[in-house]
C-alpha cells in the first residue's frame, strides 16, 4: 500500500445556528465499515502515541476536540498531515506506519477501524514493519 492511498476526506457538515452536525456512515463517508470505534484523550504535553501499523486494518482518524499531528510511512516516502477540524478526517490504509504526537491541550483523536481489536494484526517493531512491507 501506498501511502499515497491515505488522504483527508471531509464530511458532512450541517450548519446550524444552535450548533452545526457531522456525521459518518460506515461505507459511504468512508471506503470500510466500521467495526470499533475508540478515542484518545487526556494524552500528556509532549507524548506521542501510535509507533506501530496494521497489517490489513483500515482506519478513520478524526479529531473530534484540539489538534493533532500524524505521520505516515509507507517505507520510502513519509507524510505529516495536521488534524483540527471535526468534520475532516484522514483515512489510514493498511502497511502503513503512523506516529501522532503535537497534541494541543484537550485534545481528542477518535478512531473508527475496519475490525475488531486483534494483536495480531499490529506491527510495532519498525524494522519488522520494513521486512513485512517489502517481503510480502
Amino acid at each position: 500500500m501506498s501511502i499515497d492511498r491515505c488522504q483527508m476526506l471531509e464530511l458532512p457538515k450541517v450548519h446550524d445556528p444552535r450548533g452545526n452536525l457531522t456525521f459518518i456512515e460506515s461505507e459511504v463517508h468512508i471506503p470500510f465499515p466500521i467495526q470499533r470505534v475508540y478515542y484518545l484523550y487526556d494524552v500528556p504535553g509532549g507524548s506521542d502515541r501510535g509507533g506501530h501499523a496494521h497489517k490489513t486494518l483500515h482506519q478513520f482518524v478524526v479529531a473530534m476536540s484540539g489538534s493533532f499531528d500524524i505521520v505516515l510511512d509507507d517505507g520510502k516516502n513519509k507524510k505529516r498531515m495536521h488534524l483540527n477540524r471535526s468534520y475532516n478526517g484522514l483515512y489510514i490504509c493498511p502497511m502503513i506506519w503512523r506516529e501522532l504526537d503535537n497534541f494541543s491541550s484537550g485534545a481528542v483523536c477518535m478512531v473508527l477501524a475496519s475490525s475488531k481489536y486483534n494483536e495480531s494484526d499490529y506491527l510495532r517493531d519498525y524494522a519488522e514493519f520494513m521486512r513485512e512491507r517489502w517481503h510480502a
